[in-house]
């Protein structure tokens, strides 16, 4: 089984910058253009900037900034203080395609601080897997709350909700949107009550609960784009396309020309010109109901208040049914492999990040969850990432059998 792999390998470098292009969460990692400004080098360190300069030249470096999580207050569960950190890391890409860490910076700088501890591959071993292990839990709240809740759950309930609200059921869209809202309702009710709420599993053995999974969700709304929802605009922002070992990436933009091909067609059966498109009062009406509504006012953000033409539709209807459908997919199932093996995805960490690279396994353990909320952790990704009764399985063979054999190829 794959978390058995994650088991046996969590402490490779290869599997840690792995999971940045096909893990649970491989919305963060994009191309870097420049040296990130938070990455303070302090003096001593010149060779490691000349690598990472190198690096950045042949345009093989990448980044994944948690500063979404910076300042967020953390959780206090059963009187003891839980701790969050802000990482950057910092990765090359190698030419067979593996996507190693060079660097991590577990927290910005401060004005008027020392600069921040920087990781490396060379430090002790016991510094370098808990400066991963850190990582490995930021990335756990950003892909449960903005990749996977907010992406996810709480775009669809928008999408739902609109269509529901503004289109009559024989409209052409709405029959066209319905069958992917299948269960959106009732799962988002079922976490509103139950993950996210006071009381819920957050705030019960997560480092950013208590109001701080609240705080992180308003932010992540507030840079949501509407280019970040659509595979070929985000991966081409992000500079992954091209990048043969981002299967998430081949696959995404596979399934996006289906669906947009199906889109295509349905749309070409009832509207026949671009007019016929700008006459549609209440397809008018259920695109800004999205976007002034249900996503307040996110045209700033590249989202349309009404659709000129019959491409401009087509790409936002396939942007819906590839929200609803593979992009939540690709961040929903596999969790209990990913995360199955608690070090790998800590829900909470529960001493502050190193000051200092004086580390034993100790430290490590430590800082994981505790019996309880690795119980908890287990229990609730297992439920979260189940496979639902209804589910269709592909029968095309060919995409999959390769995917599994390139991940087994890269994991060794």
């Amino acid at each position: 089984m794959f978390l058995e792999r994650v088991h046996d390998s969590w402490k490779n470098d290869a599997l840690f910058g792995y999971q940045f292009l096909n893990g649970a969460n491989p919305m963060l990692l994009r191309r870097s253009s420049r040296l990130p400004a938070r990455l303070v080098l302090p003096p001593g360190m010149e060779d490691l900037k000349t690598q990472l300069e190198k690096e950045l030249q042949a345009r093989s470096l990448f980044e994944v900034d948690f500063s979404l999580l910076d300042g967020v207050k953390p959780n206090v569960i059963i009187f003891k203080p839980q701790y969050v950190a802000a990482p950057l890391v910092m990765l090359k890409l190698q030419p067979d395609g593996r996507l190693l860490p060079m660097v991590i910076q577990l927290q910005p700088p401060r004005y008027g601080c020392p600069p921040p501890l920087l990781f490396l591959p060379s430090d002790p071993p016991m510094a370098w897997l808990l400066a991963k292990t850190w990582v490995r839990s930021s990335d756990f709240q950003l892909h449960q709350l903005q990749s996977h809740l907010l992406r996810g759950h709480l775009i669809a309930e928008v999408i739902a909700v609109a269509t529901m609200r503004s289109l009559p059921s024989l409209h052409p869209i709405y029959k066209l949107l319905i069958p992917h809202f299948r269960y959106t309702m009732a799962i988002n009710t079922l976490a509103r009550s139950r993950l996210v709420s006071e009381g819920g599993i957050f705030d019960l053995v997560v480092s950013t609960g208590s109001g701080g999974h609240v705080d992180i969700l308003q932010r992540a709304t507030a840079c949501l784009t509407y280019r970040s929802l659509c595979p070929p605009d985000d991966l081409a922002d992000r500079g992954l396309l091209g990048v043969k070992s981002s299967l998430y990436g081949q696959d995404a933009i596979r399934l996006w020309g289906i669906i947009s091909r199906y889109v295509e067609g349905m749309v070409g059966l009832f509207y026949k010109s671009d007019q016929a498109v700008k006459d549609d009062l209440e397809l008018q009406a259920w695109c800004r109901e999205m976007t002034e509504t249900g996503l307040q006012m996110a045209q700033d953000r590249g989202f349309p208040i009404s659709l000129e033409s019959r491409a401009q539709l087509c790409h936002f209807v396939t942007m819906c049914i590839f929200t609803c459908t593979g992009q939540h997919a690709s961040n929903h199932l596999g969790q209990l492999d990913w995360y199955s093996w608690i070090p790998n995805g800590p829900c909470t960490m529960r001493k502050p990040p190193p000051i200092s690279k004086d580390v034993t396994e100790k430290d490590i353990v430590d800082s994981l969850p505790n019996l309880h909320q690795a119980h908890m952790q287990k229990t609730v990704t297992d439920f979260l990432g189940r496979r639902q009764p209804v589910m269709v399985r592909s029968k095309c063979p060919g995409p999959g059998k390769e995917v599994a054999q390139r991940r087994g190829s890269i994991l060794g």
